[in-house]
């Protein structure tokens, strides 16, 4: 997705190569992350495919199989990457990630802290979005699971701009090193309350926080704990509605023919025109998390 140079500039290549990452997209509720080696195939419902066949070919591409089915070779984006990964804890998707980003005013050169890195699945996206002079600084308590995250960030090519680390920031907080450093904090916790006073240290003047929390008692104790040292407080759902776009046919009404005095019985034609329909998907996902977002008050 970001590969890096020594310089931490990006360099995205367009072209699939040898050792790199792609997301092999069967359709559209089946996609897997695959690492490409010259000396191995991908077997699947629709034929045998060789990585050799690949190398060479721009992201996007359609490729074939020994029976003639295909699939499509894509750029593990944030986005896909997000569909694919492990899940080593329940993670955030798309719409509260790129939500979350807006109101945390991520930009290129931003310094992020989180907590917990989980899964990874937010980090990967603000690594994307504080590229390529900022940095996140993401903490998790277990350590297998930061291990299996450094991991992935190798895999996806964000690296260079994350730093894991193993800390319980909960019963700690964070290191006193980003003392008044930090553009924004993001929490994931099960008590951000205990946490919030340590990220009001860590934060730069009109800093921003943002705490994900699936309860509302969660969200309640956490705002009494924001009232002291934050102002704009603001909590917000995220409610996605995904629809299904497809081509089929669509039966237009039926309509009378002029009938002559001989017949016995009227006739009725159906016709059908082909159309582009849409419809809500059958598993729409509701609830996910509140979303708590307050910005630190300037010094008088």
């Amino acid at each position: 997705m970001l590969p890096t140079d020594s310089t931490k500039k990006l360099s995205f290549n367009r072209c699939i190569g040898d050792g790199d990452l792609v997301i092999v997209y069967e359709r559209h509720d089946s996609m897997k992350a695959v690492k490409v080696c010259l000396s191995s195939v991908l077997q699947n419902r629709f034929g045998v495919f060789k990585h050799s066949d690949w190398i060479g070919k721009p992201f996007g591409s359609k490729v074939f199989s020994n029976k003639g089915g295909f699939i499509y070779l894509l750029a593990p984006t944030p986005e896909l990457w997000t569909l694919v990964l492990s899940h080593r804890t329940q993670i955030l998707y798309i719409a509260d990630i790129s939500f979350v980003i807006m109101y945390l005013e991520i930009v290129p050169g931003c310094l992020v802290l989180e907590s917990g890195t989980g899964s990874g699945s937010l980090t990967t996206s603000l690594a994307r979005a504080v590229a390529p002079t900022g940095h996140v600084y993401t903490f998790d308590f277990h350590e297998q699971r930061a291990a299996s995250a450094r991991e992935d960030f190798e895999r996806t090519g964000v690296s260079s701009f994350v730093t894991v680390g193993v800390r319980d920031i909960q019963g700690e907080g964070f290191p006193d090193e980003f003392s008044g450093l930090a553009d924004s904090i993001f929490l994931d916790l099960p008590q951000p309350w205990l946490t919030i006073p340590s990220a009001g240290k860590m934060l730069k003047q009109d800093g921003i926080l943002c705490s994900f929390s699936p309860c509302i008692e969660q969200v309640q104790r956490s705002c009494e704990s924001l009232r002291s040292n934050f102002t704009d407080i603001r909590m917000f759902e995220i409610l996605l509605r995904t629809y299904e776009v497809r081509q089929g046919k669509v039966d237009s009404l039926p309509h009378k023919r002029k009938k002559h005095s001989n017949e016995v019985s009227n006739k009725q034609d159906n016709q059908s025109t082909a159309a582009v329909m849409a419809r809500p998907c059958g598993e729409t996902r509701g609830h996910t998390g509140y979303l708590t977002f307050a910005r630190l008050k300037c010094l008088s």
